[in-house]
């Protein structure tokens, strides 16, 4: 009787290496590291106007956005900056630009 569950103990050495997975690379939605002098900063310190949206593809215009935006939001509201900023991002581009425009818009609009 006690023999038929000691035949499945024999398994179990194995599954420590289940978890254990190479690095993968990042899916198609995943942030890239930016080339260096590509005028596009993480830190939030360069200035996006509507002239470099224009210029930028619609995918990439958000990108910059979310990641100024988050920025700005993380100062304001640390624990849920990824949040706000994501249901931010719904908004149309103007409109996040004058909110990166002004602090005061911006907290009142974090504060919603």
């Amino acid at each position: 009787m006690g023999m038929g569950n000691m035949g499945n103990m024999g398994n179990m050495g194995n599954m420590g290496n289940m978890g254990m997975r190479p690095p993968q690379s990042p899916g198609p939605g995943a942030h890239l590291p930016m080339p260096q002098g590509s005028g596009m900063s993480m830190s939030g310190s360069s200035p996006v106007n509507a002239a470099t949206l224009a210029s930028m593809p619609p995918p990439m215009q958000k990108q910059m956005l979310g990641e100024k935006l988050f920025a700005q939001i993380s100062l304001i509201h640390p624990v849920n900056a990824g949040k706000i900023t994501g249901m931010m991002l719904e908004m149309d581009n103007s409109e996040l630009l004058m909110l990166l425009d002004s602090r005061d818009a911006l907290r009142s609009k974090v504060q919603e």
